[in-house]
């Protein structure tokens, strides 16, 4: 099943600029992952059917373990698909947006998934993952979340301010509607992740409603963002 099309018109590259500038956002740190652990949006499947192969949905996760443990993670070669995996980006505690894969590259966020009905398999030996249509953002997990625990101590102002910023310039640079950004845990199919956990969607709202306006892209918030 295919996710229809938003209908929503990228902004152009001028005025993503001009956004990021409005919101004093510091640019990217570079931390790229190793080629093991991303690869291309693939085109068609294994039976040589068509797929959606360009960002239609923002995933946010958060890491559990710390920053730079997570960068060695992905940093670090795995040649088994089982151990693969990544974001598009890692939003560090100070807020620092760290750059893991490119946007038009696949990043492995999400194994088992799928965004409501909406999902792809793309060989015989696959489950259903939305990783060929999501961009994945990450944010790095307080110290007292570093285990298995329902909740913690919750993510910094900088995070959720640098956060709703980011969500902003993905969605005019791709025309993805608010009602497309989502959980970890509501695209899991496997029923084993629940990130990012003690996520207040209240503070988001502010920070991004903010964002919007100051860059006159409000056109992109069309209801409340949340689980799918």
């Amino acid at each position: 099943m295919a996710l229809t099309e938003a209908g929503m018109t990228p902004a152009p590259e001028k005025e993503l600029v001009s956004c990021a500038k409005t919101l004093n956002l510091a640019g990217e740190v570079e931390a790229l992952a190793d080629a093991t652990n991303y690869g291309d949006r693939k085109t068609v499947d294994a039976w040589r059917r068509t797929l959606q192969a360009k960002p239609l949905i923002i995933v946010l996760h958060e890491t559990v373990i710390g920053e730079q443990a997570t960068v060695a993670m992905f940093q670090t070669p795995h040649p088994n698909d089982a151990d693969q995996a990544s974001y598009h980006m890692l939003i560090a505690r100070d807020g620092t947006r760290l750059r893991i894969v490119p946007d038009e590259k696949r990043a492995y966020g999400s194994g088992m998934s799928a965004f409501g009905d909406v999902t792809q398999r793309t060989k015989p030996s696959s489950v259903g993952s939305v990783n060929n249509i999501a961009l994945h953002l990450s944010l790095v997990s307080p110290p007292d979340g570093r285990d298995d625990r329902s909740g913690h101590s919750g993510y910094t102002l900088a995070q959720y301010r640098n956060l709703a910023a980011q969500v902003l310039l993905w969605q005019a640079k791709f025309g993805i509607p608010l009602t497309r950004l989502t959980t970890h845990e509501a695209v899991d199919r496997s029923r084993s992740r629940y990130d990012p956990r003690s996520f207040r969607w209240d503070r988001f709202d502010s920070e991004y409603r903010q964002a919007a306006r100051l860059c006159g892209f409000q056109r992109f918030d069309n209801g409340q963002a949340g689980p799918a």
